[in-house]
């Protein structure tokens, strides 16, 4: 099955906003849903990579934002819709947010490497507060999977096997309830995975080497998380390493999500891959893709916290 293209109506933007080179506008569907569409710069592959890592949570069970293609401005802007996630009278507060109300000094303006933005400090926050699994989100019966850091380090998962180096402090964060209850929200804004921004060139060219330090082993070992091991810390995590140092605050948890992930295959990831219209993706990105997952969940399985 082709994923669908949504065509978003002419003239229903209720307000716009500029990010960078990103603009994104809300409106609401025939079913007075509010929906976001969020154009993605053209030739980077952010609507793709969006697309995929939403049905890669789906897989995995992770709750997460849904995201599907779409088109705006008459087809002129390609791009991704999708729902809030954030109920009626509710807000969404992101984590920098989050961290300045808890920590003196906090440099929440700072998006992108920003040494404050620590692992540790997340778990404190993540177990410290009475904050809830996200909103809908059902937790397995047995295990312990009952606060939010937990899933958190699901989503730390996802990240190490997409390759996503943007889970900065904007990218991750609480809904709050107009009854002040605190929930973790759902994992969201993964357009920055699978090697999206190489040109097709340098895939097959990584693809094809027999030069281990070009090749797409050596490129997802370079892949960083935005989260640090400590505020003095030069470098952030890897994304592996921000998952495998999330499991020793609860391996439990993090074996559970090594599980659910081992119960996916190859085929299940060329599926996705297979059902993106061929507008919306080249061969060799979709190759490239496949082989990051394919040696992104290897070196997951391999970890010797979670055997």
């Amino acid at each position: 099955m082709t994923y669908p293209i949504i065509e978003v109506p002419e003239g229903v933007s209720s307000q716009l906003e500029q990010l960078g080179t990103k603009s994104k506008f809300w409106y609401r569907d025939e079913n007075d849903k509010q929906v976001m569409f969020k154009r993605g710069r053209p030739g980077t592959g952010e609507n793709w990579a969006e697309k995929v890592c939403c049905e890669i949570c789906r897989l995995l069970g992770l709750p997460h934002a849904e995201y599907d293609f779409a088109s705006a401005n008459a087809g002129n802007w390609k791009g991704v819709v999708s729902p809030t996630f954030v109920p009626k009278g509710s807000r969404l507060i992101l984590g920098n947010e989050l961290l300045a109300s808890v920590e003196p000094g906090y440099e929440k303006t700072k998006r992108y490497r920003t040494r404050q933005h620590t692992l540790g400090r997340v778990h404190v926050v993540l177990t410290r507060f009475p904050i809830a699994l996200p909103l809908g989100h059902q937790p397995p019966e047995t295990g312990e999977m009952k606060k939010a850091f937990h899933v958190f380090t699901g989503y730390l998962l996802l990240d190490a096997l997409v390759s996503n180096q943007d889970r900065h402090h904007e990218n991750w964060g609480l809904i709050v309830t107009p009854d002040t209850h605190l929930f973790l929200a759902p994992t969201f804004d993964h357009a920055s995975s699978l090697g999206r921004n190489e040109t097709d060139e340098r895939r097959l060219e990584r693809l094809g080497t027999r030069d281990e330090g070009y090749s797409v082993q050596s490129y997802i070992r370079r892949a960083e998380s935005a989260l640090y091991p400590g505020t003095t810390s030069q470098k952030p995590y890897t994304t592996i390493g921000a998952f495998e140092n999330a499991a020793k605050h609860c391996p439990s948890a993090a074996r559970y999500w090594s599980d659910k992930l081992s119960l996916c295959s190859g085929k299940d990831f060329e599926e996705i891959f297979d059902n993106i219209p061929e507008s919306e993706i080249t061969e060799p990105a979709g190759l490239f893709a496949l082989k990051m997952l394919e040696l992104n969940a290897e070196r997951l399985g391999n970890l010797e916290i979670l055997k």
